[in-house]
């Protein structure tokens, strides 16, 4: 059953991306621990709002694990202590009483801090438009069945595409690597026919782009896969290799 307990936030404050940050403690109390995440974050700020204080600005849209915007480390963790999960599916039981819980904005090159605890996801959106679409000329819509797909292949490519895009993979890499975000990406159209076509430009355009905005190197210590909340699997960055390689012997 659900109880009410008592913690302590340390929570990352910084005016702005060229500002100097640092932590700041507030005290909760009576926090009932069916709440989730955000919902306590949202009781700080109002009860920062009542003292007439500036509330911490942090990012959030559905509240449902789909739009991958709620990006916080929390104890050492993106997303939190948790597992397969984003934030703002996080609930208060998985803290106890007199817990002190520390909350961080992503931290990497590619990511700068916009405030607080929010930061600048839009190197994913370039990523993205630097060749994560289909836009060859398909005509008229095929048969679903004039295609055939196999079945390994087809659920590989529907992994891959359960990416939100949130950036856990950045925050738990130690070189803040966009390397799985990327091969996931990739992954979705190269398993599928509709895919091919343009195959080589988008892995060579994709990786270029990843480099070029400042995210870091791949080095396989797997963090990324430990940490994403929809399991995507660093065989995707076997898979991206092997699309980027296969791209540059046809240079």
């Amino acid at each position: 059953m659900d109880k009410d307990i008592n913690i302590t936030v340390k929570v990352w404050r910084q005016k702005g991306p060229k500002e100097k940050g640092h932590f700041e403690t507030y005290e909760l109390k009576n926090i009932s621990q069916g709440s989730s995440f955000l919902e306590m974050l949202d009781i700080l700020n109002e009860q920062l709002i009542n003292e007439g204080k500036v509330p911490v600005v942090f990012d959030h849209d559905c509240r449902e694990g789909i739009c991958g915007m709620c990006s916080l480390y929390i104890n050492g963790h993106p997303h939190g202590p948790d597992e397969d999960i984003t934030t703002c599916q996080l609930h208060m039981r998985k803290f106890n009483d007199g817990d002190t819980i520390t909350v961080e904005p992503w931290r990497s090159a590619g990511f700068p801090v916009i405030r607080d605890l929010m930061v600048d996801r839009t190197a994913f959106d370039k990523i993205i438009q630097a060749g994560g679409y289909v836009s060859v000329n398909t005509g008229g819509v095929p048969d679903a069945n004039s295609i055939p797909i196999p079945r390994h292949d087809a659920e590989a490519a529907m992994d891959a595409a359960a990416c939100i895009g949130c950036g856990a993979c950045v925050a738990a890499c130690k070189n803040g690597s966009a390397m799985l975000f990327v091969a996931a990406k990739v992954s979705q159209f190269a398993l599928l026919p509709q895919g091919k076509v343009e195959a080589a430009r988008r892995a060579k355009r994709m990786v270029a782009k990843m480099d070029e905005l400042g995210f870091g190197n791949c080095t396989n210590t797997g963090a990324c896969e430990v940490e994403c909340p929809k399991n995507i699997s660093i065989t995707n960055i076997a898979r991206l290799n092997r699309e980027f390689l296969k791209a540059k012997f046809k240079d």
